[in-house]
């Protein structure tokens, strides 16, 4: 038996000049009339982006046939999003004309590879004709990706060249290959909805990335920073009922009980968490060699990027101009929030929509804003657009700062494959590249080394500081002295920073104080005698030990240090602090334990009046004392008694 050989899905775009025969060609290929709208059948021309398919070989091909009005160059955009390979037609009566030039500059700026030329109109002059215009369109093209591409001469009145062009479309497909439709998520940007009569919404895209079936629910993106998830009810590929979509592939979908009129050209729908609009764009920036005029710094231009149009205003990072022919970096400042990933193309035209002037591709596709100039952030920008997957890894957490990330945003910020998301955590945590941080029992968080070590630094100087400006005082407050860092909006990270730097040693502490672990309490000749006489009076109270308060009348000038040198004390292990005001000799403490551990072996408890026998004190210490033996975990209380715990 055979093998079955499944076809493979790709987008064809047309792309050329108006009346050159965009449509024409395409309805002779497939039989499909693209023209679907009134007014484009009274002109005779193409005012938005139709739709047809064909079939060659292994190949199912959806043509996307744009206008080719300079008035209708954004519908264009919006029809050439996700193209595989395109279809530049000329005809041979007008040659080379405004739009071919910037449809091709458009297509090369979107990253298409492959192509075809398709010379059309041939019946309509002579030989030399003919071979003038050849020769111009290949003038046209040299250097461009269509350089090699076949220039086919064709004829959809005489039916000339039509086989010819479909064997090298055939050739274009192979070269293009079969894309993966599956090992990443869905993604498709709307260009077209309407109501179809007892089924409701209908949107229509190019599947730009992986897949979806019937019943699904994904995020609809509304293009004005808003989103809501939507189940997929319908499915169909070219006036075909089907089960699932997937990349390469013309989509119309219908969706469960979403208003027709909420619904607009730009808007995207996309597997939940993959998108996050965004008014701040990184981008890799190119002016096209034969631009009308510069990009300048804080320039208004118009962004179409998938199927969205978006003003914008350009701010160049490493410059003030990029000329025709050049590239720099820049940030995109959008009036509108829009869903893009990394690598995505986009197009920059001016503010007037009369000009193509540049476009490049997205390096962050959520951003904030980055200084001019700066050396260090920009060196962390050419990361971002660096060919490693790893260095792009690393940027992106680095520009991530304190909020950090979690694993599923590398697929959107730096192009990882949902598969290979754990590898490339892996391999990021090996390097110490970045850090995984445990901020709850249900929440982690990746953070850049360097921010890391940046809020262990604060936090290290925060102390030196209280120190020096309290040379007495063993510890602080852990809660006060974190609120000093409360600019980085994230107490469970500032906790779990603390934690990492006691368990590297660099602190002492718990819960409730903290310490550098290199501080020594700073005491005079005068306080190291007071300690001393605390201390040595305190071993020979026992368990009735004297209040703090009785050794005011010694400390002479040193009365207002008197609770810092307790907690000196306290941190070199000669006082054990009981309640906020009780204290025992760090060897009554330890009798006190081997005592009543001695005492309650044979199960039958004490009560607080027995205790106090036993130790030989008095209720105003025994009750603190019991209460103490609970909290440390020695006893428990059971009724009026205490037990082993």
């Amino acid at each position: 038996m055979m093998p079955i050989t499944m076809p493979h899905d790709l987008i064809l775009g047309t792309a050329g000049h108006i009346d050159h025969g965009k449509t024409s060609l395409v309805k002779a290929l497939t039989g499909t009339d693209c023209d679907r709208l009134p007014e484009e059948k009274a002109r005779g021309i193409t005012i938005d982006i139709g739709f047809a398919h064909l079939t060659l070989g292994d190949y199912r091909l959806g043509i996307v046939d744009v206008p080719g009005h300079e008035r209708f160059i954004k519908n264009m955009l919006a029809g050439a999003t996700g193209i595989d390979l395109a279809l530049l037609i000329v005809a041979a009566d007008d040659s080379v004309m405004p739009q071919t030039r910037e449809h091709l500059e458009i297509l090369r700026l979107l990253g298409v590879k492959q192509g075809v030329i398709a010379l059309t109109k041939a019946d309509l002059v002579d030989e030399m004709t003919l071979q003038v215009s050849e020769s111009e369109v290949g003038e046209l093209v040299r250097g461009t990706f269509l350089e090699a591409a076949p220039i086919i001469t064709t004829s959809t009145v005489t039916g000339q060249g039509l086989d010819a062009l479909r064997a090298a479309l055939l050739e274009a497909c192979q070269r293009v290959g079969n894309p993966d439709s599956t090992r990443t998520w869905f993604r498709l940007p709307i260009d077209r909805a309407f109501v179809v009569q007892g089924h409701g919404t209908v949107v229509t895209g190019s599947v730009l990335s992986g897949s979806c079936r019937v019943d699904d629910e994904f995020e609809w993106h509304k293009g004005d920073g808003t989103k809501q998830i939507v189940r997929i009810r319908g499915l169909n590929n070219h006036d075909q009922s089907v089960d699932m979509v997937h990349r390469g592939q013309r989509a119309a979908i219908n969706l469960a009980g979403i208003p027709h009129e909420e619904v607009r050209r730009g808007q995207e729908l996309a597997t939940p968490g993959y998108l996050t609009p965004s008014k701040v764009l990184t981008v890799q920036l190119h002016a096209i060699g034969d631009a009308k005029r510069s990009i300048k710094h804080r320039l208004p231009m118009r962004l179409h990027v998938a199927t969205a149009e978006v003003m914008a205003t350009v701010s160049l990072l490493d410059c003030d101009v990029i000329a025709p022919g050049e590239s720099g970096f820049a940030q995109l400042f959008l009036d509108e929030p829009v869903t893009t990933v990394w690598g995505q193309p986009f197009v920059l035209r001016d503010s007037s929509a009369e000009h193509t002037l540049g476009g490049g591709q997205i390096l962050q596709p959520v951003a904030t804003k980055i200084r001019r100039r700066h050396l260090e952030q920009l060196v962390q920008v050419e990361q971002l657009a660096s060919e490693n997957l790893l260095d792009r890894a690393t940027a992106a957490a680095w520009f991530a700062g304190y909020a950090g990330f979690q694993p599923y945003d590398l697929v959107r910020d730096v192009g990882v494959d949902p598969g290979n998301i754990d590898s490339i955590v892996a391999q990021l945590l090996t390097t110490k590249s970045v850090v995984d941080l445990q901020l709850s029992p249900t929440r982690k968080l990746l953070l850049h080394a360097d921010r890391v070590r940046e809020l262990e630094d604060r936090l290290l100087k925060t102390l030196v500081a209280l120190h020096e400006a309290n040379p007495l005082m063993t510890n602080h407050d852990r809660g006060k002295t974190l609120a000093t860092l409360e600019y980085v909006g994230d107490e469970a990270l500032l906790q779990a920073i603390t934690d990492r730097l006691i368990r590297e040693k660099k602190l002492v502490g718990d819960a409730r104080r903290i310490a550098s672990a290199d501080f020594k309490p700073k005491l005079s000749a005068n306080q190291r005698k007071l300690k001393d006489r605390i201390v040595e009076e305190h071993r020979l109270a026992g368990f009735q030990p004297p209040e703090p308060g009785s050794f005011a009348h010694h400390a002479a000038g040193n009365a207002t240090a008197l609770g810092d040198i307790f907690e000196v004390a306290i941190a070199e292990g000669l006082l054990v602090r009981i309640t906020g005001d009780i204290y025992l000799h760090a060897t009554s403490e330890e009798q006190l334990r081997l005592t009543i551990t001695e005492r309650l072996r044979d199960g039958a408890g004490l009560t607080v009046s027995e205790i106090r026998e036993l130790l030989g004190t008095t209720r105003k210490f025994a009750v603190p004392i019991c209460e103490y033996l609970d909290r440390i975990g020695l006893t428990r209380r059971d009724g009026d008694r205490r037990v082993l715990r």
